[in-house]
């Protein structure tokens, strides 16, 4: 019985540090995404262009991973 409980536990805060860890990832992620976007926004060229379309397609999944952790992170503070 011990030795279930102790597991679990560990298990949890295991996956809550891990959780922690993956939404720090996608932050680093997005902003560097986002600064590849600027970059290539301002240089005139065919490859940049292309380049930015597709940074269209990465960055609003992670805005809303971003918007969620920030939604989280208020409720856990105000709770």
């Amino acid at each position: 019985m011990i030795s279930t409980v102790t597991t679990s536990t560990v298990t949890t805060l295991a996956n809550v540090s891990m959780a922690g860890t993956f939404g720090l990832i996608a932050i680093m992620f997005l902003l560097t995404l986002l600064v590849q976007k600027e970059i290539s926004a301002t240089v005139s060229n065919k490859k940049m262009e292309r380049w930015s379309r597709a940074l269209n397609v990465a960055i609003p999944p992670l805005l809303i991973v971003f918007v969620a952790i920030v939604v989280v992170r208020i409720a856990i503070a105000l709770r």
